[in-house]
């Protein structure tokens, strides 16, 4: 019996991106895949824009037209699946109603929702209209959500400057809708990187890092997202994988921080301990997705 005629009892931990293209390969897509892979899943696409950018800046988007992005995911759900989703820059309405489509239309779970808003070097990459829609359409959804300070200051109305209003702010996205919420205090100033999660139920975790010296940040929040999910996929706990994913982020940047690529914010090292591709029992797969 040759390889190819053998049982087939195990299948790659999957985790689908839906998230716009840097094609400077730090942030968005590239980032998620490269995030992925280096921790043992395999990683699949439906890229929302794309977009002219590299360590500097992002110079032009063009949104994919969202007829065009369902039939991305509709192409990977019906043939490979996933288990788990990771979700980042939408700029449209469209294209939240599109997603939001396809998470009731496959039943996609679990999902990490990064609201990606502003690029690390300052550029818009949402519609004003689109945060209105993200947040009812998709908060709800998810069941995680992982803002940064500004992003979460621009859905809550006002600024957020200190380490004491993370727990509040936390609450108020909780009552928007979101099931649970990873918020980031990376643009605090101080030595230590402290992040919150709030869940609908009470439950909270702080999860506090010394402050590397680097300016190779850019895609910091898409790769802890997606790192997120990737342990999501593994099968664990919201509060371990978000754990796991920390720590993963924290050796990224600590390995990357020496690196000069690019005039501007470099990218974090997401290979710098790649895992060997992980394989799940298949028995089970089948059934929990038809049902």
């Amino acid at each position: 019996m040759t390889p190819a005629d053998a049982p087939h009892h195990h299948a790659y931990a999957r985790v689908l991106t839906i998230a716009g293209s840097d094609s400077g390969g730090g942030a968005g897509i590239q980032a998620d895949l490269k995030t992925f892979a280096a921790l043992g899943c395999y990683g699949t696409s439906a890229i929302t824009a794309l977009t002219a950018q590299n360590t500097c800046g992002v110079r032009a988007i063009h949104g994919v037209p969202p007829g065009f992005l369902r039939a991305q995911l509709d192409a990977v759900l019906d043939d490979i699946g996933t288990d788990a989703v990771k979700i980042g820059m939408l700029h449209s309405p469209d294209i939240v109603h599109t997603v939001a489509a396809a998470i009731d239309r496959h039943r996609l779970q679990p999902v990490v929702l990064d609201p990606v808003m502003v690029s690390t070097s300052g550029s818009a990459l949402i519609d004003r209209g689109a945060v209105a829609v993200l947040v009812r359409e998709l908060f709800p959804r998810c069941k995680l959500v992982t803002p940064n300070l500004d992003e979460a200051a621009l859905l809550v109305g006002r600024p957020l400057t200190a380490a004491e209003q993370l727990d509040g702010a936390a609450d108020e996205l909780l009552a928007q809708g979101a099931r649970a919420v990873l918020l980031k205090g990376g643009h605090l100033p101080g030595d230590r990187v402290i992040d919150v999660l709030a869940l609908r139920s009470g439950e909270r975790h702080r999860f506090s890092a010394p402050r590397i010296a680097s300016r190779n940040l850019h895609g910091t929040g898409c790769t802890l997202s997606s790192a997120i999910a990737a342990q999501l996929a593994l099968g664990l706990p919201l509060a371990d994988a978000v754990g796991a994913a920390h720590t993963y982020v924290q050796q990224a940047l600590r390995h990357g921080a020496a690196v000069r690529l690019g005039a501007g914010n470099g990218p974090l090292n997401h290979g710098h301990a790649p895992l060997p591709t992980r394989l799940l029992p298949l028995h089970g797969r089948a059934e929990a997705e038809a049902a």
